[in-house]
């Protein structure tokens, strides 16, 4: 079979990867793909953003599969084109990645299905988000309604961070996803990610992982789109996740009972509180640098999974994982998530994937003649696979010291907290 890839970031390359292992491919493509998969595949230039232009392509060049990797397409409606042309597609329509595209949207759902979550108000206007952020007070939870990259929430400690939020999102540093803006209950607890394959009636959970969302050592400095994960959660145990699987089948269900099919990947973002998890965020599409740990230790052919979420028959599948852990740390261009310079040459990624078990993601990458260099904030996921949390974590890192290029930092600390825990 041939593949078409939507997307450029260290989540598509892990898909791609994970993709050429199945002995029914024949062809992987990616567009526009990165410096990673342009290594292991083909990349072409295509308007993911244009649905209609998505599905025309993926006609005319005969492709089997069309696989959406970012919240972006899914959004847009590339999955409604594709399947309104008559191909395959691996991912929600327009009105399911709603869940996604707007925090307002996805409260009311869990709202109206019982899904236990955060309190909050949404507003359209700044001077009413700041009066009844006075009321409430903080710590307290400021969110861009529509889609920022990762980067459009700020847990503020006190008043004056939560207000400058606010206003940030108005005056229009995300854009059109800053019009609508959620102030929401800060909760306490660790924090971890379940997904799940759902078809629209059968859910299957996906094994959980834990991001690490602030840019720096000890959750120190702004949000970022994620600085590292691992998986599995030693923190977690079986009761939550069943209860959390459950809520993402209640989300399912929920859709699907008003008059949405949600198909492909379920994002659920979660908080463990005294009181039970409770959902933080639904994402519509595999997380990223979630699935750069959760691919690796799928044991299971990703394209029969896929297919078989596609054409409405999961429940049919069994979707088995190995037992060893896995660690990933984000190599990050410097200035990011703020402004940061492209085009810096990186070394040592060969050397870094000869370290056992290591197979470096290529994030925000191009190819430029012989070299690979950087051209995003992320720009490379090291990620490494052990008997042991501890062995994966120091495997990672091991790896993380033989690549360099101008400008790179990344947290020191990913995982180590859940090794201590794991003793």
């Amino acid at each position: 079979m041939r593949i078409l890839v939507l997307g450029s970031g260290g989540r598509e390359h892990a898909i791609v990867h994970k993709l050429l292992q199945s002995p029914r491919v024949t062809e992987v493509v990616a567009a526009p793909g990165n410096g990673g998969t342009a290594a292991i595949a083909r990349n072409v230039p295509l308007d993911i953003d244009d649905p209609d232009a998505v599905a025309v392509y993926a006609i005319a060049e005969g492709y089997d599969l069309v696989v959406i990797g970012p919240e972006g397409p899914l959004v847009a409606g590339v999955a409604d084109a594709c399947e309104a042309h008559g191909v395959k597609v691996f991912g929600p329509v327009a009105d399911a990645a709603r869940l996604e595209g707007s925090k307002d949207f996805a409260k009311a759902v869990m709202n109206r299905h019982g899904i236990p979550a955060a309190r909050s108000r949404s507003f359209d206007l700044a001077d009413l988000a700041v009066e009844y952020l006075r009321e409430v007070g903080a710590p307290i939870v400021i969110k861009a309604d529509g889609l920022a990259a990762g980067k459009g929430v700020t847990v503020a400690m006190d008043v004056g961070t939560a207000e400058r939020a606010i206003h940030e999102c108005f005056d229009g540093r995300f854009g059109a996803a800053g019009s609508t803006v959620l102030v929401e209950e800060y909760l306490e607890g660790p924090e971890c990610s379940l997904l799940a394959f759902t078809d629209g009636r059968t859910v299957v959970p996906m094994v959980p992982a834990q991001d690490h969302k602030r840019a720096f050592d000890d959750d120190e400095g702004p949000n970022t789109g994620g600085m590292g994960v691992f998986s599995p959660v030693p923190s977690l145990d079986a009761a939550a996740l069943a209860e959390m699987t459950g809520l993402l089948q209640r989300a399912v269900s929920g859709l699907y009972s008003d008059g949405i099919l949600y198909s492909g990947v379920i994002y659920g973002g979660f908080i463990l509180t005294a009181q039970g998890p409770k959902v933080l965020e639904f994402n519509a599409r595999f997380g990223d640098p979630e699935t750069q740990v959760i691919l690796p230790r799928m044991e299971s052919d990703l394209l029969d999974v896929m297919i078989a979420t596609a054409d409405g028959r999961l429940d049919g599948v069994d979707v088995r994982w190995r037992r060893d852990p896995a660690v990933s740390v984000v190599l990050a261009s410097g200035g990011y998530p703020g402004a940061y310079e492209k085009g810096k040459v990186i070394s040592g990624i060969e050397a870094a994937e000869q370290v056992p078990g290591v197979t470096v993601y290529h994030a925000g990458t191009v190819r430029r003649g012989d070299d690979v260099v950087t051209a995003g904030g992320r720009v490379l996921n090291v990620t490494a696979l052990a008997p042991t949390l501890a062995e994966a974590r120091a495997r990672a890192y091991e790896a993380v010291g033989l690549i360099s290029f101008d400008g790179m930092f990344c947290r020191s600390d990913i995982g180590a907290r859940a090794v201590a825990e794991a003793g």
